[in-house]
C-alpha cells in the first residue's frame, strides 16, 4: 500500500516496532476531520500531514489576521485576508502530497454537525469558545466517532479523548465530555484569547500532543487519554493527569439520558 516515496519519506516511523508498516498503512487509510485551524489546528495539522495521515479536512470560516500569526504556524504573512482553509491546504499540500485534504469553510452549527463529522474515522477539537466543544462532542457520540479534544489558556491548557458511544472492559459506556464538564462557565467568566492574551508556544506543544494522541488512537499503541485529562501549566512548566469517570447523571449516555439529538444547540 505504499509507494517507494512513501516508504522512505515514512521511515522513521517504520522501523519503530509499535508503527511499522501495518501502522503506517493504517494511518494512510485514516481520515482525520480538525475543527478549526487556529492555534491548536495548526500544530495538529502539520504533523498529522507529515504522520502521513490519508485525509485531513478542516473546518474553519475565518479568514488569516495578523494577530493570528503569533500562534498559528500552518499560515504565513501573505496568507494575510485569506480563508484559513485555503492556506492551510497549500501548506499541508507543499509538506505532504500524499495527503488529500479537504477544507469545509463554513461555521460548524447543529445542522451540519453530523454530516461532517460522519464523513471521517476521527475528530480534533481546537475550537475556542465551549458552545462549539459541547456541539462537537454530542455529535461524535450520536455520530459514533472518537473525539480528542484540548482547551487552551494563557499559560495552561488540557487534552482528553472522549470515546463515549463506546463501553470499557466492565461494560459501561465511557464517560462523556458532559462528565467532566457538567456545564459551560458563565459567559464572560473565562476571558477570550484577544482579552487574555496566550502563549504562542504552548498552541504548538498542546497542538502536537493531539496529533500524538490522534495517531496513537489510529495506529493502536500504547495507553490513550480515554477518562484522562491531561493538563498542563507552563508556568511551573508541570504535567498533571486527572482521572475522571462517566458520571451516572450525564444527560448523553447515563442512566436516564435527556440528549437525544442536536436540537439544542440550534439557537
Amino acid at each position: 500500500m505504499l509507494s517507494p516515496d512513501e516508504l522512505e519519506r515514512y521511515a522513521r516511523h517504520i522501523v519503530l516496532r509499535d508503527v511499522g508498516g501495518p501502522g503506517q498503512a493504517a494511518l494512510k487509510r485514516a481520515s482525520v476531520l480538525v475543527i478549526g485551524a487556529g492555534g491548536l489546528g495548526a500544530p495538529a495539522l502539520m504533523y498529522l500531514a507529515a504522520a502521513g495521515v490519508g485525509t485531513l479536512g478542516v473546518v474553519d470560516d475565518d479568514v488569516v489576521s495578523l494577530s493570528n500569526l503569533q500562534r498559528q504556524v500552518i499560515h504565513t504573512t501573505p496568507d494575510i485576508g485569506r480563508h484559513k482553509v485555503e492556506s492551510a491546504a497549500e501548506r499541508i499540500a507543499a509538506l505532504n502530497p500524499h495527503v488529500r485534504f479537504v477544507g469545509h469553510a463554513t461555521w460548524l452549527n447543529a445542522d451540519n454537525a453530523l454530516s461532517l463529522i460522519g464523513d471521517y474515522d476521527l475528530v480534533l477539537d481546537g475550537s475556542d469558545n465551549f458552545s462549539t466543544r459541547y456541539l462537537v462532542s454530542d455529535a461524535c457520540f450520536f455520530a459514533k466517532r472518537p473525539l480528542i479534544t484540548a482547551a487552551l489558556g494563557t499559560f495552561d491548557g488540557s487534552l482528553t479523548t472522549i470515546r463515549a458511544h463506546e463501553r470499557n472492559e466492565q461494560g459501561e459506556f465511557n464517560p462523556t465530555y458532559r462528565c467532566l464538564f457538567p456545564e459551560a462557565p458563565p459567559p464572560g467568566t473565562v476571558p477570550a484569547c484577544a482579552e487574555a492574551g496566550v502563549m504562542g508556544a504552548l498552541a504548538g506543544v498542546l497542538g502536537s500532543m493531539m496529533a500524538l494522541e490522534a495517531i496513537r488512537e489510529i495506529v493502536g499503541f500504547g495507553d490513550g487519554l480515554i477518562g484522562r485529562l491531561l493538563m498542563i501549566d507552563a508556568r511551573a512548566m508541570r504535567f498533571e493527569t486527572l482521572r475522571y469517570g462517566r458520571d451516572p447523571a450525564n444527560p448523553l449516555n447515563g442512566d436516564g439520558p435527556v440528549i437525544t439529538d442536536l436540537s439544542a444547540h440550534r439557537t
